[in-house]
């Protein structure tokens, strides 16, 4: 099969598109002809070989666990009857970044009917994520909202979320063609964060009303800007830190200024019901409550696509599909 393959550690053109093995089910597990791969903005620091997240994997390397495809095989143990169904996972190994996976049956997730291979591939772990964000921020129509990265895989989501629950959106986003995106989701409130005034636009725009609840996916100085916008008594809950640059808020203001705050991608780790999650998200996406946005890039151009993601010039959830089916 054809696979994209990390022989170390460094730049994006360090990812090659090779001929390797096809990997063999073993018990329990079935063989998926991918159709669509996600890929993860962790993937891209754990490719330079940075130690901030997973641990990093023995090199030469496949990278991408979400995965969705057809079941072509089984191994022994599994009901055939699995063969020729669409699937999805976040379980695929030796990695999704290929023409064919692996992943224990017990993982899968039949795909609903009409929804894409590469929106069930999107909402497997972006969706999953949301959803158990969306638990922890337990949001009202009277909380004022501003989201970071707002047109992002996760803060697309959440943007159309919080609009159809009647809260106040304020989306914030890299640059003046994400803004609009981001405006067009239905955002009240839209502003490229890439301006250094950005926060003070926010400010007057609100006209006096305090942001109740900050979900930050890029922490960094963007982070603290969106921290300082925060009422009194206000929310600010983290989900990771897209910008490299941890930012959390210092003990004696928060508890000056009544604030709450929530690592929610931590809280994810260590309790989320996954199997559970990924339904639910899977089942959002296909009763159109949550429309999940994609780029897709080709099997091939692996590199470019973790070169856009680091440079931030993605919208949406970047997903990899094959340049020809098996």
């Amino acid at each position: 099969m054809r696979a994209v393959m990390l022989h170390v550690f460094g730049p994006a053109e360090n990812l090659r598109y090779e001929t390797v093995p096809d990997p063999v089910p073993g018990p329990g597990e079935v063989r998926v002809s991918v159709r669509a791969a996600g890929v993860h903005q962790i993937e891209t620091a754990m490719r330079e070989g940075l130690e901030i997240g997973p641990p990093l994997p023995e090199l030469p390397a496949i990278f991408g666990g979400e995965v969705a495809g057809v079941v072509e095989s089984v191994g022994p143990g599994v009901d055939e009857a699995w063969i020729g169904a669409e699937v999805v996972t976040a379980q695929g190994r030796p990695g999704g970044y290929a023409e064919l996976a692996v992943a224990g049956v017990s993982s899968l997730h039949r795909i609903p009917a009409g929804l894409g291979y590469e929106a069930a591939v999107t909402m497997v772990v972006t969706g999953t994520t949301t959803v158990g964000l969306l638990d922890i921020a337990d949001l009202t129509s009277d909380d004022v909202v501003l989201i970071t990265s707002a047109a992002g895989g996760i803060g697309r989501l959440v943007v159309q979320f919080a609009r159809r629950l009647g809260a106040t959106v304020v989306g914030a986003a890299g640059g003046p063609a994400k803004a609009a995106a981001v405006r067009e989701l239905g955002a009240d409130i839209a502003v490229d964060y890439n301006l250094p005034d950005w926060a003070a636009t926010v400010r007057d725009a609100l006209g006096g009303r305090g942001v109740t609840v900050v979900l930050d996916g890029v922490e960094g100085d963007r982070g603290r800007a969106a921290f300082g916008l925060l009422a009194e008594g206000g929310r600010y809950i983290t989900i990771g830190a897209a910008s490299r640059e941890a930012f959390r808020p210092d003990e004696a203001e928060l508890k000056e200024r009544g604030v709450r705050f929530t690592d929610a991608l931590m809280l994810l780790l260590e309790g989320q019901d996954a199997a559970t999650d990924e339904a639910r998200a899977l089942a959002a996406a296909a009763d159109g409550l949550l429309l999940p946005a994609f780029q897709t890039f080709p099997l091939s151009q692996a590199a470019a696509a973790h070169a856009a993601l680091e440079s931030r010039a993605t919208t949406g959830k970047v997903v990899l599909v094959p340049d020809t089916h098996r």
